[in-house]
């Protein structure tokens, strides 16, 4: 049951996520490169075929160069395989086109491939693989696989590493520097907490309101529970009902669960007046059309 005195606390968003990315058409020609002045080439008709959605003809374009070496290319094979696009889905041949490209050193597929291992897809569950090539990846600088070596040092045993909340701080912030939603999260949690790093509710909110400005629902209810219980920011219920709000719309199993609570027993009304309600509620309509920027 709910707590008629205080919100609750949301703590590690410790689920390292499935493999799929979904190369969303926005980020298509990040991920695999634009085309280059050469439009005939194997590399450019299969791009060109794939951003029309035809991913068998992409797929028959990319498999030779992949074969050959083609570390990009590689990578690329294992995410289809890995989503079913242009072929059927196939965990063992996605991890084995993400392990090829690892091998070269490719950090996206390091990370997948460390994916596969903590998730037992396509290959043995191994903590200890999925911790090494977590590793690899995070070295490099990919944001996700620095996240995904935190959850690993934070929830320790039986994980591929020791438990250690330090290490697990350190590799959150250097994912969340470069913006990681999770990780800033998670850092924030972990700040609130004094695990890690010295208790500080100023630095948590901080990195609470990084990431529910990237709509991340779990950072967003916390931001109001900060709100609520005044640690960190002064106390504000029209802020602390806004966030809460928010956050238990966006659609996050977890908190979707927490909304028909909250509706039944939403005890932070008992402390407001009606027009406060009203005005809480403006200011979440007006944050979600400002996609959660200065709110």
């Amino acid at each position: 049951m709910l707590k008629r005195t205080s919100l609750f606390r949301l703590t590690f968003a410790v689920l390292l996520g499935g493999v799929g990315l979904g190369l969303l058409g926005l980020t298509l020609a990040v991920l695999l490169g634009g085309a280059g002045p050469g439009a005939n080439t194997p590399w450019n008709k299969g791009l060109a075929a794939y951003k029309k959605g035809d991913y068998a003809t992409a797929l028959r374009a990319w498999q030779p160069l992949a074969e050959q070496g083609h570390v990009t290319a590689q990578n690329v094979l294992g995410m289809m395989y890995d989503e079913g696009k242009g072929v059927p889905e196939d965990d063992e041949a996605a991890a084995q086109w993400f392990r090829r490209a690892a091998e070269q050193g490719h950090a996206d597929a390091q990370n997948k491939i460390g994916l596969m291992y903590a998730k037992a897809q396509g290959v043995p569950r191994d903590d200890k693989a999925a911790a090494q090539w977590f590793r690899h990846a995070a070295e490099q600088g990919h944001a996700g696989a620095q996240y995904n070596l935190g959850v690993m040092y934070a929830k320790g045993e039986g994980e591929g590493v020791l438990q250690d909340d330090k290490a697990a701080a350190q590799w959150y912030e250097r994912a969340a520097e470069q913006g990681h939603a999770g990780a800033q999260f998670n850092l924030g949690v972990l700040y609130e907490n004094g695990k890690g790093v010295p208790r500080d509710d100023k630095v948590a909110v901080q990195w609470f309101r990084r990431a529910a400005e990237q709509g991340q629902g779990h950072a967003q209810f916390n931001l109001g529970r900060m709100y609520y219980d005044g640690k960190g920011v002064s106390q504000n219920y029209v802020y602390a009902h806004m966030w809460v709000n928010i956050a238990v719309s966006g659609g996050e199993k977890d908190l979707v669960k927490l909304q028909n609570l909250i509706k039944k027993d939403f005890f932070i009304e008992e402390k407001m007046t009606p027009s406060q309600i009203a005005e809480a509620q403006k200011l979440a309509r007006e944050c979600v059309r400002k996609a959660y920027r200065d709110c």
